[in-house]
């Protein structure tokens, strides 16, 4: 057995950190995973046109992970790690230096080892319609979703180049991140989820802009794409708060591929428990 927790979307909730401090620190897991949108809320911040300065990983999180490992010793976790479109670019630093203490490793955009398996991280979600821009990418194509602002028109906190905003994809990031390595043992841990499953449903029903109906399911197309042709053994998966609540299930499967969402609209923390040799037989607690 490989035990691991997942979690998401905790933006900063200190309630929610406890909780899942408390339950790393009873349940001993071997590896946790945490999905992105993690700090306190820079999109909201953005929108009046300054980023937030708060430094909420060293404050914080690195902080109560040093106590955490202290505690558990031996049984200190794995823990992998992203960011998410909520977080915004500026705090990568600090999450880079803190990985390199060793207590978590920093996943976006590479990979790492997890006994017999090979864990991949991935942040970026497509076009959303708030103006942070520093986690959104084009998905496949320079198409952007009515009433989404695109990565070249929206806000950044840190330098881009133009090149990047107007011509990178999740689907071409995809492509490089994973080459032609077999994807039998490979563990992916996006914030977005894959587009028209049960993890990507929006409450978006019944609204149009300028007539035009808009889509409720606002996943990647990249992703769905990748996991149906490259079959990795688990994705998990954020981002869309609602979707749990609208489709009433957490857990789905494109072909072999199991997928897990622990994002939640609720105050609660949700916290997805599962064996990383059975996905399938997973848990949701909501704490």
């Amino acid at each position: 057995m490989i035990p691991c927790l997942f979690a998401t979307d905790l933006h900063g909730r200190l309630d929610r950190y406890r909780k899942l401090f408390r339950a790393i620190e009873a349940e001993k897991p071997t590896a946790v995973f945490l999905g992105g949108d993690l700090l306190p809320g820079m999109v909201a911040a953005m929108a009046g046109g300054r980023p937030s300065h708060d430094d909420f990983v060293n404050d914080y999180l690195a902080v109560e992970f040093e106590l955490l490992k202290s505690k558990l010793a031996a049984d200190y976790p794995e823990v992998f790690v992203i960011l998410g479109n909520d977080d915004g670019r500026m705090p990568e630093s600090a999450m880079h230096d803190v990985s390199a203490r060793g207590l978590w490793t920093y996943l976006h955009d590479r990979s790492a080892s997890l006994g017999s398996f090979t864990v991949y991280g991935y942040a970026y979600v497509p076009p959303t319609p708030f103006l942070l821009k520093d986690w959104e990418r084009y998905d496949v194509s320079r198409y952007v979703d009515p009433g989404c602002i695109s990565p070249e028109d929206g806000r950044h906190s840190v330098p881009v180049p133009r090149r990047e905003t107007k011509l990178a994809t999740i689907q071409d990031d995809i492509e490089r991140l994973t080459g032609s390595v077999e994807m039998e043992r490979a563990v992916f841990l996006f914030h977005s989820p894959p587009y028209r499953t049960k993890l990507d449903r929006a409450a978006l029903d019944g609204k149009m802009i300028d007539h035009v109906p808009l889509d409720v399911h606002v996943g990647s197309i990249a992703i769905q794409r990748f996991i149906k042709s490259r079959q990795p053994w688990l994705s998990m998966h954020g981002h869309i708060h609602e979707s749990v609540r609208l489709t009433g299930t957490w857990l789905d499967r494109i072909d072999k591929t199991v997928m897990l969402g622990a994002a939640h609209d609720g105050p609660e923390l949700a916290l997805i428990g599962f064996d990383l040799t059975r996905p399938s037989a997973a848990s949701r607690r909501l704490l």
